[in-house]
Formats: structure tokens, C-alpha cells, sequence
């Protein structure tokens, strides 16, 4: 019998990344609870380090340049995130990775879209997660922090919009208390129009 993606009946149990390879599924999630050493270590983040950090480089650049301006506290935070800069890696087989680390407080992609990359890989540290649904359905899901989201884009190999995903940054700005999203986002080094720096 052919299995459907994994996450087409939340809350699914999330299967292996290499699941993305398959035809049929455009969205894999690892479901995980950070702990307290990194949720502290972001909490800090969002007190002191940069509203945006934006590199393009190989894992020994990214770690280097990340180290060199890590707030005090911080460090779990940076080896998490370049624990899935690894995975990312591994899943692409790029050996260049476009790195964005960002304090999120509006309203940001407020529509449903694809993103013209072939891969990328999103994790919401605070606040709540990227939201999704299929191209021919209403249904929304919204993806709890921390848990880890990789979603095809439309250079992927073989993608078409038969079963597509969409996605977008969950809507804030209308929320009683006011949140800060720490959203971490791993792309192919060409993303967004980088170019080589």
C-alpha cells in the first residue's frame, strides 16, 4: 500500500527526513521539545543578540562567524542551530548553506506562497511556528516551536503543484501580548537573491 506523506493528519508522527525525496510528500516535521538550556539560551537571544543574522558559508564558516558575536549564555542556542545546518547539509548536498537567524515581531509573509528555492528548513526557537497547508485544502496547521520543518520549494527536482504545500510566517500582529519570533531559516546559498559576498 503506498503511504501518504507524514504529516497529512496532524498530529502525525514524523518519519525520517529522507522522506522529502519522495514524490508524493512536500513537507517533513520532526517533532521535538528543546529543553530548557536552549529555550533560556534563545530567551537571551531575543534580549541581546542581533534582530538579523544573515551569512552564506560552509559550517566551519558559519560556525567561526556565529561564535564571534554570540551573546553571553548563548551557546546552546548556536550549537543547535548548526546541529541542523549539518543535517541541512546532508539533505541537500550543498556545501555552502544560506544561514538566517532573525527576531521576527510583525506581520511577515502573510500569504500562502512556495518559495523558489529547492529546499529549506525552518525552526521557530520562540513564538509560534510557520503555518501550512495543501495547495487544495483550507485546513491550516500551525507548527509548534521548536520542532523542525522541511519543505520543498519550487527548483526542487521533479516538483509540480499536484499535492504542493504552502506555507507563511503565522499572522502576530493581532496577538493580546506581544511576541518575538526567533525563527531560524537554512537555504540553498543563492536564496532570496544572496549573492557571493
Amino acid at each position: 500500500m503506498r503511504q501518504s506523506c507524514p504529516t497529512r493528519v496532524p498530529p502525525a508522527i514524523p518519519m525520517p527526513f529522507q522522506n522529502i525525496d519522495r514524490t508524493d510528500c512536500f513537507i517533513v516535521q520532526e517533532e521535538r521539545h528543546t529543553g530548557q538550556e536552549i529555550m533560556q539560551a534563545a530567551a537571551l537571544w531575543n534580549a541581546h543578540g542581533p534582530d538579523l543574522f544573515l551569512r552564506r558559508g560552509s559550517i566551519e564558516i558559519l560556525e567561526t562567524q556565529l561564535g564571534a558575536l554570540l551573546p553571553a549564555g548563548t551557546k546552546a542556542l548556536a550549537e543547535d542551530a548548526l546541529n541542523l545546518v549539518r543535517r541541512y547539509q546532508r539533505l541537500s548536498g550543498t556545501a555552502e548553506i544560506r544561514f538566517r537567524m532573525e527576531k521576527v515581531r510583525h506581520d511577515s509573509c502573510r500569504r500562502f506562497h512556495v518559495d523558489h528555492v529547492p529546499l529549506r528548513l525552518l525552526c521557530t526557537y520562540t513564538g509560534p511556528g510557520v503555518q501550512w497547508k495543501y495547495a487544495d485544502s483550507e485546513t491550516i496547521y500551525e507548527t509548534p516551536a521548536g520542532w523542525i520543518t522541511l519543505l520543498k520549494g519550487r527548483l526542487y527536482p521533479g516538483w509540480s503543484t499536484k499535492g504542493a504545500v504552502l506555507h507563511r510566517s503565522p499572522p502576530i500582529s493581532d496577538r493580546p501580548v506581544p511576541v518575538t519570533r526567533l525563527l531560524l531559516t537554512l537555504d540553498h546559498p543563492d536564496a532570496c537573491g544572496m549573492g557571493r559576498q
